[in-house]
């Protein structure tokens, strides 16, 4: 059974852990290095400039928490990583190994500031990454600096798989485009949208909004809406039946954009759309926007096609349970699904995508890898990032 361990890298555990959250095992060839045993090759007096800081690694110790306690942000982690690169695989860390600190941080962009942005995404840019890259690393695996594993847009475009009727606190109820009072009795909460004409209303101007448009929100003072407030723009949309289980398992939440709150009234709110995903309609949902920075993971090589996992351990295995728009035939770039919530993955896990043999003794197939990109509650957004064959929903997943 794997052990899902609190924080994203192990310092407390030098020798002897064998269940990790993404790591089978710890290296093997510790040395015994001035007073104190680690894997790697510390430097003797680290290279920093005079005003960085230097921290000597203790029992308990993680990349997270020392992000967290001198860089004020833990999912500046990499941070760190990246200016000590003796360290070749940042599950592990060693009590007595020096680490430095501080030195040319970018914070994470605040997009609270954020400004216009089309269908990519703001114009301020992606943030800094969120969270370790997952798996044992060899030393020759481990070479290369962490590289975002997405874009800002494979996150705040991509919706969730969420619970079959979820709340939402927000309604857009007409824009500028509409001379026409929202009626809440033609709209379908379940599916997201009007049961109107094909163009909407018909005195619509325009249906499908855009960065720039001016909207009115049915939320103001009384609900404590504030000026200046961001908020993520969702339509509900179909059910998601698990491809293996053949039983509903959730309902697939789209994002649509993001919008920024211009004035309060008592009970309504003027708006702009300040990103667009997809065309955004009257009547869709806001929920408050919450920042994502994109993870960082370093480059390695795919797992071998001539030594994949034994069969016996994909079977109950996680998988591919969802892709947009009803897309079956996936591979490189595409966003998906997958069935891992928040108590199994962190931002930046990889796994291996296989196939199940359905030939008698035959070993699974190797047909790509993704990445984790966000973590919800039971189903999680991930990125495939190398494709050798299409890859389909119900596809199975094993950690890198």
């Amino acid at each position: 059974m794997r052990v899902r361990l609190p924080g994203f890298v192990l310092a407390s555990l030098v020798i002897g852990a064998t269940a990790v959250a993404a790591a089978d095992r710890p290296p093997q060839d510790l040395h015994l290095v001035g007073d104190h045993w680690t894997a790697w090759n510390p430097p003797a007096v680290p290279a920093a400039a005079a005003d960085s800081q230097v921290h000597i690694i203790v029992k308990g110790d993680t990349l997270w928490a020392l992000a967290g306690k001198f860089l004020g942000n833990p999912y500046l982690w990499p941070q760190i990583w990246e200016k000590n690169q003796y360290i070749l695989d940042a599950h592990w860390i060693y009590p007595g190994d020096p680490l430095v600190l501080g030195l040319n941080v970018a914070p994470v962009d605040n997009l609270a500031q954020a400004g216009a942005g089309g269908p990519g995404g703001p114009a301020t840019g992606e943030p800094a990454a969120v969270a370790p890259p997952p798996g044992a690393m060899t030393p020759t695996q481990a070479a290369g600096s962490p590289v975002p594993l997405g874009a800002e847009s494979d996150i705040y475009c991509a919706g969730y798989v969420g619970e079959l009727d979820e709340q939402f606190p927000f309604s857009i109820v007409g824009s500028e485009y509409d001379t026409q009072v929202f009626d809440a009795s033609n709209y379908d909460v379940r599916q997201g949208k009007q049961v109107l004409g094909r163009y909407g209303a018909p005195t619509t101007v325009k249906l499908g909004l855009a960065s720039g448009d001016i909207i009115y929100v049915d939320g103001g003072k009384a609900k404590g809406m504030t000026p200046g407030s961001l908020f993520t723009v969702v339509v509900a949309e179909q059910p998601v039946t698990h491809p293996l289980r053949r039983e509903v398992v959730g309902r697939f939440y789209h994002y649509l954009g993001r919008v920024r709150i211009l004035s309060v009234q008592e009970t309504t709110a003027i708006a702009e759309i300040i990103q667009a995903c997809d065309p955004i309609l009257v009547g869709a949902f806001l929920t408050p926007f919450q920042p994502e920075p994109v993870p960082l993971g370093r480059s390695t090589a795919m797992r071998p096609v001539n030594y994949p996992a034994a069969a016996e351990k994909l079977q109950g295995a996680p998988s591919i349970v969802y892709a947009r728009d009803d897309v079956i035939a996936l591979g490189a770039d595409h966003i998906v699904h997958i069935d891992l919530g928040e108590q199994d993955v962190t931002p930046g896990d990889m796994y291996t995508i296989y196939r199940e043999n359905n030939r008698a003794g035959m070993p699974p197939v190797v047909l790509g890898e993704l990445a984790v990109l966000s973590v919800h509650k039971r189903f999680s957004v991930a990125k495939i990032l190398e494709s050798r064959y299409l890859i389909r929903i119900g596809d199975r997943l094993d950690p890198k």
